[in-house]
């Protein structure tokens, strides 16, 4: 496919496609699902399309047996009855690589047609990494190399004089993941696109759930959110300043989780370790997507540092999240705090056989020890399930801070 960025996923898409019937593409709109997936299909099928998907829903089955295979089902939430057909073709033959499935909202579960359980993997999509974007999918993923827990491997292999600044940084997270938003010819036609993208987005493809939210009490909760991503805050506090009640509140967060664009990491629990909190932290999955929400640009961004650094790790947690399904270790995010707030970890990945590595993003040229505390706390009462720790700063220098605790620059993620 001419001029296609290839994706970390691609690999473990094609793979259970070769070996499945039936594979799901999930995560937000236009984050580039349908060009990914339709390097495998013969054809594909514009479910959202009115006449396309008029013809769906009123005989799926039939509809269905006309399609050339394989095919790709793009926004199958459009007529969610085609997964009953596709559950009933699939149970006369089990062929692989049959059918691919695009959704820009999770349906499945709260749909009586939904047939996928058992049948259908999901592969998650979320926006372009800065990896993607530089073309550096065939190298060994960062939260795969935290696993030799050596400083050798996480060294960038750019010129310091080279390394990006903070402002850098924060350029790229105003970018973000999404294609028309990398391929936008100026900032402000970015950020009109990001503005179209949120209002399509409360008060459109809400719709696709069910239901008629309030859309200003909504766009009240999603500014609320982003205002708060990167933060393990209370649900009364969102309601506080969204201006709405508990259960309207929990409504509005699994409508934007079910809409990927929320994402909440759970807290990490051990029974080692006593008095953890076990609120999520809640990030917006695409950095820019927050700024858009917030109306701030470049400038507005730098004159709050708790902006700047709540950007940051969700910047850096969006590079993360692209690596999770692609990953040979097959990490599980979290973050850690404890009850009393004196030891919080930013960002913790557990492995298998309960192996844990500690990151922290520090909006910082140069970090100490001191930035490293809670890894180090971590690391002594873990012992050897501590796999290592990393400070993730602005600066350009790779080193040692203690024992399997070291500080790299953020763009080590992606060299």
């Amino acid at each position: 496919m001419s001029g296609y960025l290839r994706r970390l996923a691609d690999p473990y898409l094609d793979e259970l496609f070769t070996g499945l019937p039936v594979v799901s593409v999930t995560g937000p709109r236009a984050c580039g699902k349908t060009t990914s997936a339709s390097r495998l299909a013969a054809n594909v099928i514009h479910l959202d399309d009115p006449v396309v998907g008029g013809l769906f829903a009123a005989s799926p089955d039939a509809a269905l047996a006309e399609v050339t295979e394989p095919a790709l089902l793009d926004e199958w939430q459009a007529v969610p009855s085609v997964l009953g057909a596709i559950k009933r073709t699939v149970d006369t033959s089990r062929d692989v690589g049959r059918f691919l499935l695009t959704g820009s909202a999770d349906v499945g579960v709260t749909t009586p047609q939904w047939a996928g359980t058992g049948r259908v993997v999901d592969v998650p999509l979320f926006g372009l990494t800065q990896r993607e974007i530089l073309g550096r999918v065939d190298g060994r993923l960062f939260v795969d190399r935290l696993l030799d827990a050596s400083l050798d491997v996480l060294t960038p292999g750019e010129p310091m004089s080279s390394a990006p600044t903070v402002v850098d940084y924060l350029r790229l997270a105003l970018i973000g993941g999404f294609p028309d938003s990398i391929l936008a010819t100026s900032a402000s036609i970015r950020r009109s696109w990001l503005e179209a993208y949120v209002a399509h987005l409360l008060q459109r493809d809400v719709f696709l759930l069910g239901g008629r939210p309030d859309q200003q009490r909504l766009a009240a909760y999603m500014t609320a959110i982003a205002s708060n991503t990167a933060s393990v805050i209370d649900t009364q506090t969102l309601c506080t300043a969204a201006g709405v009640t508990r259960v309207t509140a929990i409504r509005y967060q699994q409508t934007l989780q079910r809409l990927y664009i929320l994402d909440l990491v759970p807290a990490w629990w051990t029974s080692r370790l006593s008095r953890l909190r076990q609120a999520p932290k809640r990030y917006v999955t695409d950095p820019a997507l927050a700024a858009a929400v917030l109306g701030l640009d470049l400038d507005g961004v730098m004159r709050d540092v708790h902006v700047v650094g709540a950007l940051l790790d969700t910047y850096v947690a969006a590079q993360l999240r692209g690596e999770l399904a692609a990953s040979q270790s097959r990490p599980r995010m979290h973050h850690l705090r404890d009850q009393s707030g004196r030891h919080e970890i930013d960002i913790l990945l557990e492995y298998p056989a309960g192996r844990v590595v500690g990151l922290e993003v520090k909006v910082a040229g140069h970090v100490d020890l001191g930035d490293a505390k809670h890894l180090v706390w971590l690391k002594d009462q873990l012992g050897d399930d501590f796999v290592c720790g990393v400070v993730l700063h602005t600066g350009p220098g790779s080193y040692r801070l203690a024992d399997r605790v070291f500080a790299v620059p953020i763009s080590t993620i992606w060299a």
